[in-house]
C-alpha cells in the first residue's frame, strides 16, 4: 500500500484538509474537505474522489486544535487501514531563512512566529495547524510548504524597496505570496501550452487574497505583492496599494493606534471598505447597489495597471493565466481585464469565456488567455512527499 499524506490549511475560520496517496508522478487525491465557521457554526464537509459525501453540524465554540481533532478522527473512521507517512502545511510566510519545503522542528516554529506581524491574518492559524497536528501525530514529519519560497530568487529591482540599503539588509524586501498556487499553474501549464508555458506568462491568482506574477520558463520574476500580503491588487478585505503618505496622515490626524490601522487596511478595506456591501464578489456582481458595482470596476482597473506593470517586467508576455475563486468563475472580472487589454492584442471569446474555458482568447487574439485551475494542496502534497523522502508507488500516472 502506497504511503498516504494529509495537507493542512488552517485559515481563520476553516481548516481545509485534503488525503493523497503517493502515487508515481504525482500524489493522487483520495479525499478533501474542511471544517468551516470555526467561531460562528462549525460544519464538517469531505468529499471522497468517486465516492461518497459528509456533511455535518459539529458543536459550537470550536478551537483550530478541536478541529483538527475532527478531521483526523474522520480520516481514521474512513480509512482504518490508511498510514498517515506525512502531513504538509501550508504557511503563508516563509521569510528569508524558508526558501523550500521543510521537516518542521521547534526552531523553525520560533522563527516562523516571529513572522506573524507580516502575514496577521494567516500565519497565527498555519503554525496552530502544525502545532495540532504534531500533538496529534507526534512521530509524523510535519513539512510546511511556504508561499513566498516560490518567489525567492527575484533581481535587486524587483526585490527592493527604495529605503537605505540597509533596511534591504535586514530583509525588509518584497517576498510576494500566493506561490504554491503559481507554482502548481506554472506546472499545469507545461501541459497545456508548453511552448507558450516557457515563455513570458502573467498569472492572475484573484480570489479573497490577489495578486499577479510575471513568470519566464516556469520561474517567478515578479510578482504584485510585496512585504506584506497587502500590497498590490484590492482583495476581498484588504487595501492593496496605497500612498504610504496616507497612512501617515491617518497615524497623526485620526491618532490611530497600529492596531487599528492594521484592522483598517486587512479587515475593513478593499471590495468589503469599497462596496459597503460584501467582501464577495459574487454578492457584488447580484448587487444593484451602484457602490458594489464601484468596487467590481475598481478591481478589474487595478487588474489591468498591475498587468501593464508587470508586463514591462518581464518584456512583454505570451499567454494570460486566471486562476482561484474569482479567476476561475467570474466571466464578469475576466471580461472587463481582457476586453480592457485590447489595445496589448488581446481578444475575448465570450461564449468560451462565459464556460469559464479553459481557453477564452479569441482565434484572432495575439496572446492565449487561459481559465487554469489551481490546486495548492496538491503542490502541497508533492512538496510533503519529496521532502519527507516517502517512497511513491509505481502504476498510477496522473495528468496533472
Amino acid at each position: 500500500m502506497a504511503d498516504r499524506v494529509v495537507t493542512l490549511n488552517a485559515g481563520s475560520s476553516s481548516v481545509k484538509f485534503a488525503l493523497f496517496a503517493a502515487d508515481a508522478d504525482w500524489p493522487r487525491l483520495i479525499v478533501s474537505g474542511a471544517v468551516e465557521g470555526l467561531g460562528a457554526k462549525p460544519r464538517f464537509r469531505a468529499a471522497i474522489v468517486d465516492g461518497d459525501a459528509s456533511d455535518r453540524p459539529l458543536a459550537a465554540k470550536l478551537t483550530h486544535k478541536q478541529a483538527l481533532a475532527a478531521i483526523f478522527e474522520w480520516i481514521e473512521d474512513a480509512y482504518p487501514a490508511a498510514a498517515v507517512s506525512a502531513i504538509g502545511h501550508r504557511v503563508v510566510h516563509g521569510g528569508l531563512r524558508f526558501a523550500a519545503p521543510i521537516i518542521v522542528d521547534a526552531e523553525a516554529i520560533a522563527d516562523l512566529r516571529k513572522l506573524i506581524p507580516l502575514a496577521p491574518l494567516h500565519q497565527p492559524h498555519n503554525l496552530a495547524g502544525i502545532e495540532g497536528a504534531r500533538d496529534a501525530f507526534p512521530h509524523v514529519p510535519q513539512v510546511a510548504c511556504f508561499d513566498t519560497a516560490f518567489h525567492r530568487g527575484h533581481a535587486f529591482v524587483d526585490d527592493a524597496y527604495a529605503l537605505p540599503y540597509s533596511y534591504y539588509e535586514r530583509g525588509l524586501r518584497r517576498f510576494g505570496f500566493h506561490g504554491l498556487s503559481y507554482e502548481y499553474i506554472a506546472r499545469r501549464l507545461r501541459m497545456i501550452d508548453p511552448i507558450h508555458a516557457e515563455g513570458g506568462v502573467i498569472v492572475a491568482h484573484l480570489g479573497n487574497g490577489a495578486s499577479l506574477c510575471a513568470m519566464k520558463g516556469g520561474r517567478s520574476i515578479a510578482t504584485s505583492m510585496g512585504f506584506s500580503a497587502l500590497e498590490g491588487l484590492p482583495m476581498g478585505t484588504r487595501c492593496g496599494q496605497i500612498d504610504p503618505g496616507l497612512l501617515l496622515y491617518l497615524l497623526q490626524s485620526d491618532a490611530m493606534t497600529p492596531q487599528e490601522l492594521s484592522h483598517l487596511l486587512y479587515e475593513r478595506s478593499g471590495l468589503l471598505g469599497l462596496s459597503e456591501v460584501s467582501h464577495d464578489m459574487r454578492t457584488l456582481e447580484a448587487s444593484q447597489e451602484p457602490r458594489a458595482k464601484a468596487a467590481i470596476a475598481y478591481f478589474i482597473h487595478r487588474i489591468k495597471m498591475e498587468i501593464a506593470a508587470l508586463a514591462a517586467a518581464i518584456g512583454g508576455f505570451d499567454a494570460l493565466v486566471f486562476t482561484a475563486g474569482i479567476g476561475e468563475h467570474s466571466p464578469r472580472v475576466r471580461a472587463g481585464v481582457v476586453e480592457g487589454l485590447g489595445w496589448l492584442g488581446l481578444a475575448l471569446d465570450a461564449a468560451a469565456n462565459a464556460r469559464n474555458g479553459p481557453l477564452i482568447s479569441a482565434p484572432q487574439s495575439r496572446i492565449p488567455v487561459f481559465v487554469t485551475p489551481t490546486d495548492e494542496e496538491a503542490m502541497i502534497a508533492r512538496h510533503t512527499i519529496e521532502t519527507a523522502g516517502l517512497p511513491v508507488m509505481a502504476g498510477s500516472r496522473s495528468q496533472t
